[in-house]
């Protein structure tokens, strides 16, 4: 029993590998994809009941407005690069909470979150830009699945993730938010991985260019960012790059996402 059980969970395993566009890095998500928008729709609509949006009108306008433009040069790069299957059932949707945090998440199916925090950062549509590509990002490489498939392992694959919900409402939820950055351990951005963080600025970089923001624009604001103060934990303790080592990663790959940049 023991026997099939374990080849149960390799078979599962195996099936769950995939790779994230641009980087061709491997991953596991546990999770059927379908099943994380579908939740993404109920956590997303529960968060924005519990929080007050944003009244100023302008700010949300410029939220909406470069999330349609990174949306719209995502699909156009998932199409090209046949992995269009990769964003289907998204229905992108953004908004602006008000919010001290300096913030921002996307959810599965394209559900973002900008918090009034992350604004005197950002400080222009461009400065937005790398946020929104950067948010989008981990959703395309299915970071918060594959954080999620961390978090509640292969005994999750016996009930499934919306059995778990039900189940454990409170504890799946928590989960659930941490995932995917609508909580925050760590007081800036989300707590992915590093390896994750790296990524969603490459491909950040890449999905702003595309929508006809200069990439370079991102060396100035996580500069920003690196001195909003606060004390910080040494790198090998931080779930996020240290901010020297996350300039110097995007520098290095600015001369490739210079390559989508079209004025």
């Amino acid at each position: 029993m023991m026997k099939k059980i374990a080849l149960l969970c390799l078979v599962t395993v195996l099936a769950a590998c995939a790779t994230v566009p641009i980087t061709g890095r491997k991953q596991m998500n546990l999770f059927p994809e379908d099943q994380m928008i579908a939740t993404s729709l109920t956590q997303y609509d529960s968060f924005l009941k519990e929080n007050k949006l944003s009244n100023n009108k302008d700010q949300s306008e410029m939220v909406k407005h470069v999330g349609k433009r990174i949306a719209e040069a995502v699909e156009i790069f998932m199409k090209d690069n046949g992995m269009a299957d990769r964003i289907a059932g998204f229905a992108w949707e953004f908004n602006l909470v008000e919010d001290d945090t300096p913030n921002a998440w996307c959810m599965p199916g394209g559900k973002v979150v900008f918090y009034t925090g992350i604004l005197p950062y950002t400080q222009t549509e461009a400065g937005m830009a790398v946020v929104m590509g950067h948010e989008i990002a981990h959703a395309i490489a299915r970071h918060g699945n594959e954080r999620m498939s961390q978090q509640m392992g292969i005994q999750a694959l016996g009930t499934g993730l919306s059995m778990a919900l039900n189940e454990k409402p409170a504890e799946t939820k928590q989960i659930w938010m941490t995932a995917f950055g609508a909580v925050s351990n760590v007081g800036v951005m989300l707590p992915f991985s590093r390896s994750h963080e790296t990524e969603a600025d490459k491909m950040g970089l890449i999905f702003m260019a595309m929508a006809g923001y200069n990439p370079a624009v991102a060396i100035d604001f996580w500069k920003r960012m690196g001195e909003s103060g606060g004390q910080k934990p040494p790198e090998f303790l931080s779930t996020h790059p240290a901010d020297d080592t996350r300039v110097k990663n995007l520098q290095a790959f600015l001369p490739e996402a210079m390559k989508y940049y079209k004025k």
